[in-house]
């Protein structure tokens, strides 16, 4: 048998485990070489080389040494000068020989021969290759001057008295200097030297010209005047100074000869350095210098880090961020990698901003500029994305980058985040507080189409104001919004508060109803103390404790609000009052000044249903309407609950329903997305279909094997549509969809969804949205009139036009808008009554949407807002009818959200509890409901309040009203009631409306403005006067061309648009209805005074409690009975 281990080879040595052990004892006999790497460094040069050069501090060590011995020499030199004697010698002997003792020769001799063997070293250890451009050197040559003479006179005894120009040893320690504060930086790793060095250059320059003169005029004037070093110092400084006294002056010619050459290298040689220190001070301006480690550390500070900064983004981040008393001692650090425009430089050399703002050129992925910026020492560091660029995604990319540069050098700091695409939200998940951009975005565009107007009203809660807005206009309407504007968020402990502290162990609506009745603020939403998740109107059941934190509505925070109890008889006649007479603002006095809310307390005991200020209607009146208003319950019982109307209040169609109903109540189930389109998104419980669509299935225009409809009226849908216009299905509009198609959303009120988009959808969408009932999608844009049509305009609910990425940059400001603008004033144009929602980039803009040239009111407006911009006002805006009525917002106005987070770190988590975006079991949801003719019984807000805390649990947080605009001059008022038999109709309903209005608003006639009351007379004569009495006949002629010219322009769109609807085989029916359009104008007033009047449309916002938090496992079919929630446009409302 042969032996294995003779055949099979051993393993090398450094794969056995017993060499692990032993190390290389037992294999000193191997074929392995020991290599000794980076041998050229072990040479004598190297090592010479790597101390003297290399090294940093060993290099630093000589250039000092190197340094004292050149100012060693010029003390010797000027010692040598005191001793010597000037009268000795003759003609130009004593400019050639000298006094110079003994002791004194051999200290200059020793300086000399180390200063030599130095260079020579040096000069021999930086040799590359060119002897001569060593030797050509300056200091080289001038080390050769000052050194070998010396050493010759050691060798020639006789030539010890002559004279050699030390003084030159001021040049030479001059470039020493400068290499030493070069090795001194590198060393200590000091980047911002450059204007230090450049400084320190001009001023050893300075001083050595003016040295070199000193020495160089005393000694050639030894055979002259015999001037002493300080009479030399004298004549140098008058001279360089231009001053020229002329009593010192040189008298050989060599001194001449050396003043003008000195003058003269003085005039070549200083402006340069001046000018390079003049461009390294502009460099320093530019790049905005250091924030020091001293102010950082006895300061506070935040950072502002951003790609770009224009003058809007500044101010709204300066006037949101200083709004807040205890942020005024703040300094603002910005962070910017381009250059401060000149807009930007102009206002921060304002003093109210000079002495904050601290503007640093730099980027936050460089720990030199976090280091120039004291981020680990700041307070808080907020990252804001450039919207403006093309590509959002690089956008993101960036502020991604940057988050993780501010977190891996200050992992303390606290991150406040702007990201603009929610598929890239994930990334920075470890940031405090993240806002993303077109999550808020869709979701308050899809809100805005069920409750009208909500970026209106997150815009006003999320904006710091102290409701003084308005308060100088004539207008009723404007004073009322401009005071409610001023209503914001607040959070204090109950047990410190005096607005809830009574209302301890109570329900939360009880709390909720008698603090507004009391104080006038509203309560919203609470949280445990054990538990971080805000719940907002947790709904009757829920018992308030006395660690919970309180948020609530109010115009200033309780700390800031003084107390003052009424006496009680003046109070009864008040409270009294307030529900007979006209509506007006709030019985309790607001008082905002200097930061401080004086509140009449109100009486909070509870009245008698039957009591003499509330005239309640009959029964038989109301057809068995409960004519009383229940009292809100301290603690919900069962009992109770069952009659309430949070359980019992069962949608018509679930009761009773149709076939048609049952049959499209079956398809639908209700559950989770199965798929969402990006790592992130909330997950919220939504009406779905029980298998998902196909894909060819939604798409609206073309038709295919399951059906063949190629255009919206085909479908037969019996809601109104919902189109959104965008240029790409990006997955922010997945939040569009979602809170359309929540849980609570009664299956019969949902309105069909048609995206018109520019680009045809990837998979990924199409497989997100595909569960979701009645989506659908179309390519086509809003430029072409086919494209609408046949998406179904003509009969939309409501037309959103969200802003295109291609277009939100362009080269002039605020022209990124003008296609969009333009688009929407066509819409506007051919479906005058068409409720088209817009987002646009720049928030100046919202002035040209539904623009109207010749529109005094609108003209009237435009003055306000200027108005209140100069008064410093944050909400200039605010007045616009588009945005006033919810027609129109900007992303960026949301801006101010991130920043207040800073101070009211709940706030990015209240508005997306209220937009939908996130869902906490437990808290209630944002929905509205609309006010009718037998709900006016009601009469006052304070009255709702308490009608819907008894009832179904909703908390009301505002009002969306909807008035005429009768006494509006516009183009098309003027050129549609010429006619006389329009006219006549006009007057007739004009009538009819002032008597209808006198009944509904209590607003008095006499305050509208005298501008308004005489641009409709001047309209009255213009349509009315000059065709019945028409003394001048070409004035009459003159007039009726204009009038037909203006009717046919109308006639002409009306055709254009029913021509091509023949043409694609649409009925044309139904757009004659989208053309009457009537004038009105819309506000919300937030959180209005208890004794405000209900007036009829009027639109209320509600924070409905969850329906599941309530409801009992064994019975699911309830789950639905009470989520009914009321849009603008629905008909079925909430009975009260």
């Amino acid at each position: 048998m042969v032996d294995l281990e003779s055949e099979v080879p051993p393993l090398p040595p450094r794969y056995r485990f017993r060499d692990l052990l032993l190390g290389d004892q037992g294999w000193q006999n191997d074929d392995r070489v020991q290599i000794e790497f980076y041998m050229n460094e072990n040479t004598f040069k190297e090592r010479l080389k790597l101390f003297f050069i290399k090294n940093q501090r060993s290099s630093l060590r000589i250039r000092l040494f190197n340094f004292s011995l050149k100012l060693l020499s010029c003390l010797l030199y000027i010692i040598r000068v005191l001793l010597d004697d000037p009268t000795q010698g003759y003609a130009w002997s004593p400019i050639i020989w000298v006094n110079r003792s003994l002791p004194l020769w051999g200290l200059q001799v020793s300086v000399a021969l180390i200063s030599l063997f130095e260079t020579m070293l040096l000069t021999y250890l930086s040799y590359k290759g060119n002897i001569w451009e060593q030797i050509l050197r300056i200091p080289f040559l001038l080390e050769i001057i000052n050194a070998v003479p010396f050493i010759i006179t050691i060798f020639w005894p006789a030539l010890r008295n002559l004279f050699i120009p030390v003084f030159l040893n001021c040049w030479l320690a001059k470039h020493a200097l400068e290499n030493m504060i070069n090795d001194l930086h590198r060393a200590i790793q000091r980047t911002q030297s450059a204007m230090f060095n450049q400084v320190l250059i001009l001023i050893s320059t300075l001083l050595c010209l003016i040295f070199t003169c000193i020495c160089g005029i005393q000694h050639l004037e030894r055979a002259g005047n015999k001037l002493t070093l300080f009479d030399s110092l004298y004549f140098c400084i008058v001279t360089f100074s231009t001053v020229g006294f002329g009593d010192v002056t040189p008298k050989i010619w060599p001194s001449k000869l050396l003043v003008v050459i000195m003058i003269c290298v003085a005039l070549v040689v200083l402006p340069i350095q001046f000018e390079q220190l003049a461009y390294l001070w502009m460099e320093r301006q530019k790049s905005g210098g250091n924030y020091s480690r001293h102010r950082a550390q006895t300061e506070k500070h935040v950072v502002l880090c951003v790609s770009s900064l224009k003058i809007d983004l500044l101010m709204d981040f300066l006037n949101e961020f200083y709004a807040h008393p205890r942020l005024q001692d703040y300094y603002v650090v910005i962070l910017c990698p381009t250059e401060m425009d000149a807009q930007v430089r102009r206002v921060l050399q304002i003093p109210m901003w000079s002495q904050r703002v601290i503007y640093l050129q730099g980027s936050a992925l460089k720990d030199q500029d976090l280091l120039r910026a004291k981020m680990d020492d700041a307070e808080a560091c907020f990252i804001l994305s450039s919207r403006c660029e093309v590509d959002r995604t690089a956008a993101d990319h960036q502020t991604i980058l940057r988050a993780w540069a501010v977190k891996d050098f200050a992992p303390n700091c606290p991150l406040y985040v702007q990201i603009l695409k929610p598929e890239n939200k994930f990334h920075i998940k470890f940031a405090d507080h993240v806002v993303c951009e077109e999550e808020f975005k869709y979701a308050m565009l899809a809100l805005n189409c069920i409750c009208p107007a909500t970026s209106t009203l997150i815009t006003l809660l999320v904006h710091t104001s102290r409701g003084q807005e308005g308060q100088q206009s004539p207008e009723q309407w404007q004073k009322m919004y401009g005071r409610c504007s001023g209503n914001e968020v607040y959070h204090i402990n109950l047990e410190e508060s005096t607005f809830f502290a009574e209302y301890e162990g109570k329900s939360f609506t009880y709390a909720s109803f008698h603090a507004h009745k009391k104080f006038g603020v509203c309560l919203i939403g609470v949280r445990r103390e054990d538990n971080k998740n805000i719940l907002l109107n947790p709904g009757p059941r829920y018992t308030m404790s006395s660690t919970d934190i309180c948020f609530y509505i109010n115009i200033t925070k309780e700390e800031n609000s003084a107390f003052k109890k009424q006496e009680e008889n003046r109070k009864n006649n008040e409270s009294k009052a307030c529900y007979h007479g006209p509506s007006r603002l709030p019985v309790h006095s607001i008082i905002a000044s200097m930061g401080t809310v004086a509140i009449d307390l109100q009486d909070t005991g509870c009245r008698s249903s039957s009591g003499p200020t509330l005239a309640l209607p009959s029964e038989g009146s109301k057809g068995g309407r409960r004519p009383s208003i229940a009292p809100v319950l301290e603690v919900a019982d069962s009992s109770s609950l069952q009659t309430c109307d949070l359980l019992s209040d069962q949608s018509e169609d679930e009761i009773t329903p149709s076939d048609d109903e049952t049959s499209a109540g079956s398809e639908y189930a209700k559950g989770y997305p199965p798929y969402s389109p990006y790592i992130g998104s909330s997950p919220t419980f939504c009406h779905l279909l029980h298998e998902k669509v196909p894909f060819c299935c939604l798409r609206l225009d073309k038709g295919c094997q399951h059906n063949y409809y190629e255009d919206a009226k085909a479908y037969g849908f019996k809601n109104k549509l919902i189109i959104v216009a965008a240029e790409t299905a990006g997955n922010g509009l997945y939040n569009f969809i979602v809170p359309l198609r929540a849980y609570y959303r009664p299956k019969k009120e949902l309105n069909p969804i048609v995206l018109l988009l520019d680009n045809p959808p990837d998979m990924h969408f199409l497989d997100a949205i595909c569960w979701f009932p009645m989506v659908y999608y179309m390519v086509g844009s809003i430029d072409n009139l086919d494209d609408l049509l046949r998406c179904g305009v003509t009969f939309a609910a409501n037309m959103v036009v969200v802003d295109k990425e291609s277009t939100m940059s362009a080269e002039e400001d605020y022209m990124a808008d003008a296609k969009t603008i333009v688009n929407v004033q066509t819409l506007f144009r051919l479906f005058s009554s068409l409720s088209i929602i817009t987002e646009l980039t720049h928030p100046a803009n919202m002035r040209f949407m539904q623009f109207r040239a010749k529109d005094c009111y609108s003209l009237a407006l435009s003055k306000l807002e200027k108005k209140e911009r100069e008064k410093g006002s944050n909400l200039a805006f605010m007045f616009r009818l588009p945005f006033a009525a919810g027609r129109v917002f900007s992303i960026s106005m949301l801006d101010t959200l991130l920043y207040q987070s800073f101070v009211k770190d709940y706030m990015i988590s209240i508005t997306r509890l209220l937009l939908g975006l996130d869902t906490t079991p437990g808290s209630g949801f944002l929905c509205s409901m609309k006010i009718t003719e037998d709900d006016l019984w009601i009469r006052t807000y304070a009255r709702l309040y308490q009608k819907l805390c008894s009832s179904s649990g909703d908390i009301p947080i505002g009002i969306y009203r909807t008035e005429s605009q009768k006494l509006t001059t516009s183009e098309s008022q003027i050129s549609i009631s010429v006619e006389e038999w329009e006219d006549t109709k006009d007057t007739k309903e004009q009538m009819k409306y002032r008597s209808n209005h006198r009944n509904s608003t209590s607003s008095d006639q006499s305050d509208h403005p005298l501008l308004r009351r005489k641009s409709m007379q001047w309209a009255r004569r213009l349509s009315r006067k000059v065709p019945k009495h028409s003394g001048k006949t070409a004035e009459k002629i003159s007039q009726q061309r204009m009038n037909l010219y203006r009717r046919s322009e109308r006639q002409e769109l009306a055709e254009l648009v029913k021509n091509r609807m023949k043409h694609l085989g649409l009925s044309t029916a139904g757009y004659d209805e989208m053309n009457d359009h009537q004038n009105t104008l819309s506000y919300i007033l937030i959180n209005p005074s208890p004794d405000t009047r209900l007036e009829l449309n009027d639109v209320v916002y509600l924070i409905r409690p969850d329906p599941l938090a309530y409801v009992p496992n064994t019975a699911p079919s309830r789950k639905n009975s009470f989520c009914n929630t009321v849009g603008q446009d629905t008909r079925e409302e909430t009975q009260l």
